[in-house]
């Protein structure tokens, strides 16, 4: 094992035309060190240097510092003795110092969640040598007093000692500034940045208790240790998490020769774009700082210009600056380094044209030289996305698989809700933050009851938790938040159904219901507040901020035509209601995969027949409200397919424990003795009657139908009949029943030979007959155990990996979000299994469950129905075990058909 420690190459060198690595190496060298490799490897003037793998990244958290630094020492030096041959210059040097920056780079960009050191080799002697090399003596100790600051923060781990105190540097920058009666940093001169310096590494001292280092190879190896140390600090933590980044991914360390934007007004440092990021639109286009270090830009400290001419122009307008004063004050890089400017444009045009994607730039002009420190395939909005691969595709850079390969299935949600106004949000107050449950943006007033859901014309429903009962409500409110619950918590769930926002699980509000008051920090907000909601980040904010619909381009459609084409997976819905049919089938929805008939009667008169039956005390009485319930649930049917028309529609039997039927508060047990005419006493048994210890693995399912045999016989009748009606009115129907909950093969027999002989009834009665299927939803595990002898008498499997997830798992869905957070942070699950279906465990079942029921009956249709068919790689997993089709919600439909092409061209290749 030493040995093969001791041969492994870790360091990989590039620059001056040469290099080790190339793009196509991002797993070992991270983004940035792949490409900065290609780039130089195709002529881009790229500061030499050198990249440490995420390997070693990953070595360091195994064998710690010391141990890596002697795997490391002499492949590094060599790397820096390159990078002094090229430059010219000596690393640690007092005469003609070569100084280094250190920066991260693992294989994905990730923004500001690790550390960086720049100008690393400076010292009390190599300051003097850098006056000499140029001159320069307001740049030599502005980059001194930049390193120690960095170094500091970065590596020594210097900073503010609470969050009320503020950071040391910044405390010294601000007494400098005020002593001197200036406002910029760029006023201070000499002697105040040599006294910085000084009073910087006294700050260093006193926190520390050490001298600050000298020693440049000290500092170095400093800085490479604290870049890897960056990888488990918590903002990268969470920013994996937030991306489902695995830890094992490591980052990459890279380190090149310093080149300076800083030296004067012939130098600068910018950010650039090869086409808008926001639109898509085929436009060069960035800022950059003149006199200025990288950081600078991005830092916001001083106001950046645009790079080109046209870009100037149209900031200039949104900015209510006149022409005469832009060209004056805020000439674009264009104007005012013509040369540059053009060798900049060529570089852009070169290097997207190289790698065929829109790339985000970092570059640096040194004394009227143009470095390329960075390219990257740059973020992108989903309108951004679509628009930019359907215009490679279009001018023939591309063909049509790598054009289905560069979108985000899951960004596709942007295109499909409304948003906030980019400006409003901008000047928001965010009061709290759950879980991106549904996404969109509503803003509306307070309401806490659902019943009061229209009691404002704009209302967004605030409520601890949501129940089946508050599904009116939900469906009037304009967005949804709720204080406890998950990602697949019923309002989740139901608003993402609805393409409704929602805000789940946002434990800083308090809520009370008597009152009508939630308070978040101690702050209280009354019924009728306006708040808003931004359910794509899980923001609440207060007050009332402006919404505008989501555009849905033409590069949209393109897109999903072109998804179509490759898909081999079918993709149908999950819905209800006419209203979901409708935008199921604009997105694209072949079908439905779920329809949840226990969904209908939670409303108006349906709620009241179903609580009738609920109520009766034989079998006599249930079916005299059964009788009641018939026409409403045919009407239901009915509406479905004839939405659906054409298009296979699976409908599920009554599935949730009757107990949800029944209200569980005094004041609402009260209201429906009223509307029923007996005694709140009488309500109150049955609620305890019905009351179970677990229900979710009590009285639910088949165990329903088979305990009270005439709801199965209402539903299938009602099923039957809606389909014969409209086929009278020339409407095809393709109904598909569904047991639910069925964990042995005589479950299922039980109940389907009550749909068949009801079914045979309805056909001698109408004298008509027409196609339909019986199949059950597999979500027990022992269902999948014995999925053989169960395909032979069902003619389709649709996997509710929702509940074979919890009892998988053991996990109940509705309390999981207590551990599940722990559980991802400390490794011991990788994403929550019930937004990302566990392909490892549970995935093995649904295999298993496929495998054995197509041995038995090589014609069974199999499809998934849990919140996983709109995952991305749930649905990759769906296409490989040779599924039939998934089903999501409407709105996820769009991902759904995108994610299933995106498989077929994978597998392919």
């Amino acid at each position: 094992m030493e040995m093969q420690q001791e041969i492994k190459k870790r360091v990989y060198k590039f620059g001056n035309k040469t290099t080790d690595g190339n793009s196509t190496m991002k797993n070992l060298l991270g983004g940035k060190g792949a490409n900065l490799a290609e780039m130089s490897a195709i002529g881009i003037p790229v500061p030499p240097g050198f990249t440490i793998t995420t390997e070693v990244c990953t070595e360091y958290n195994l064998l710690g510092k010391d141990k890596i630094i002697s795997l490391l020492k002499n492949e590094v030096e060599a790397a820096v003795a390159q990078v002094e041959d090229i430059m010219g210059a000596k690393f640690g040097s007092n005469e003609n110092p070569c100084l280094l920056s250190v920066r991260s780079g693992a294989r994905v960009s990730m923004p500001g969640m690790m550390d960086t050191v720049l100008n690393l080799g400076m010292n009390d002697n190599s300051v003097q040598g850098l006056i000499a090399k140029t001159g320069n003596e307001r740049f030599a100790w502005d980059s001194y007093r930049r390193f120690v600051q960095m170094f500091g923060g970065v590596v020594l781990g210097v900073g503010a000692k609470s969050k009320e105190d503020h950071d040391p540097f910044e405390e010294i920058i601000t007494k400098a500034k005020k002593d001197k009666g200036v406002e910029l940093d760029t006023d201070l001169d000499v002697a105040d940045l040599k006294q910085m310096v000084a009073d910087f590494k006294a700050a260093c001292t006193a926190q520390t208790g050490e001298p600050f280092p000298e020693d440049p190879w000290d500092q170095l190896w400093g800085s490479i240790t604290a870049v890897f140390d960056s990888w488990m600090n918590p903002r990268a933590i969470y920013y994996r998490n937030m991306h489902g980044y695995p830890e094992e991914w490591g980052t990459a360390v890279n380190v090149q020769a310093m080149v300076y934007g800083n030296m004067g007004d012939n130098s600068g440092t910018g950010v650039a774009f090869t086409r808008d990021a926001a639109t898509g639109e085929n436009i060069f286009n960035g800022e950059y700082l003149i006199n200025a270090q990288g950081e600078d830009v991005v830092a916001g400290v001083r106001t950046p210009q645009q790079i080109t001419l046209e870009g100037s122009k149209r900031w200039a307008v949104l900015a209510g600056v006149s022409e005469e004063e832009r060209k004056n004050n805020y000439p674009s890089l264009e104007e005012l380094m013509p040369a540059i400017y053009k060798e900049l444009n060529e570089t852009q045009d070169k290097l997207e044209k190289h790698y065929n994607d829109m790339q985000d730039l970092e570059f640096t002009i040194q004394e009227g030289k143009l470095w390329m420190l960075q390219t990257r395939n740059g973020k992108r909005t989903a309108a951004a996305m679509v628009r930019i691969a359907m215009e490679l595709l279009e001018d023939g850079r591309i063909d049509e698989k790598k054009a289905l390969l560069m979108q985000e299935p899951a960004k596709l949600d942007e295109l499909l809700h409304p948003v906030f106004d980019g400006e409003a949000i901008k000047a928001a107050k965010v009061l709290a933050k759950g879980l991106p449950a549904s996404p969109g943006a509503a803003t509306g007033q307070i309401v806490f009851f659902a019943d009061e859901a229209d009691k404002y014309p704009v209302s967004i429903l605030v409520r601890v938790e949501t129940s089946p009962e508050d599904l009116e409500g939900m469906n009037i409110a304009k967005g949804i938040l709720t204080a406890r619950g998950g990602m697949t918590s019923h309002a989740a769930v139901v608003a993402r159904g609805m393409g409704k926002c929602c805000v789940s699980g946002a434990g800083a509000i308090q809520i009370n219901y008597k009152t009508r008051v939630m308070t978040i920090e101690g702050n209280k907000y009354q019924e009728g507040d306006w708040i808003s909601l931004n359910g794509s980040t899980g923001e609440v904010y207060e007050g009332k901020i402006g919404t505008k619909d989501a555009e849905l381009s033409g590069y949209f459609g393109s897109v999903m035509t072109l998804a179509d084409k490759y898909r081999k997976l079918g993709v149908r819905t999950n819905a209800e209601t006419e209203r979901e049919c409708k935008v199921a089938v604009e997105f694209g929805a072949e079908g439905i995969g779920l329809c949840r008939t226990e969904h209908m009667f939670f409303e108006g008169e349906r709620l009241v027949r179903m609580r009738e039956m609920i109520l009766a005390e034989d079998e006599a009485g249930r079916r005299e409200a059964l009788d009641k319930l018939l026409p409403i649930q045919r009407k239901d049917f009915k509406d479905v397919f004839a939405a659906m028309a054409g298009l296979p529609v699976t409908v599920r039997l009554l599935d949730p424990p009757l107990h949800e039927f029944v209200p569980h508060e005094e004041e609402n047990q009260k209201e429906m003795a009223a509307e029923m005419g007996i005694s709140v006493e009488a309500i109150k048994q049955k609620v305890e009657d019905l009351h179970e210890f677990n229900p979710m693995l009590g009285h639910r399912g088949c165990r329903l139908g088979i305990t009270y045999p005439e709801i199965t016989e209402m539903q299938a009748r009602a099923i039957i009949e809606a389909a014969l009606e409209l086929k009278a009115e020339g409407i095809k129907t393709f109904p598909e029943i569904m047991i639910p909950l069925i964990g042995t093969v005589k479950e299922f027999k039980l109940q389907e030979e009550i749909v068949r002989a009801v079914a045979a009834e309805v056909f001698a009665e109408k004298g008509d007959k027409i196609d339909y299927l019986v199949g059950t939803m597999i979500e027990i595990p022992r269902a999948c155990l014995t999925a053989d002898k169960i395909a032979e008498v069902a003619e389709f499997f649709s996997f509710g990996t929702n509940d074979l997830t919890q009892m998988g798992f053991g996990y109940s869905r509705d309390d999981a979000g207590k551990f599940l957070p722990i559980y991802i942070e400390k490794g011991i699950l990788k994403a929550d299994p019930f937004q990302v279906l566990d392909q490892e465990g549970i995935g093995q079942l649904v295999e298993m469950g496929t495998t054995k029921g197509r041995s038995t009956n090589a014609k069974l249709k199999v499809g998934i129905c849990g919140e996983h068919g709109g995952e991305p790689s749930s649905v990759e997993f769906c296409h490989r075990v040779g599924m039939d089709y998934v089903s999501c919600s409407p709105f996820r439909v769009p991902i759904a058909r995108l994610a299933a092409a995106q498989a077929a061209i994978k597998e392919q290749a």
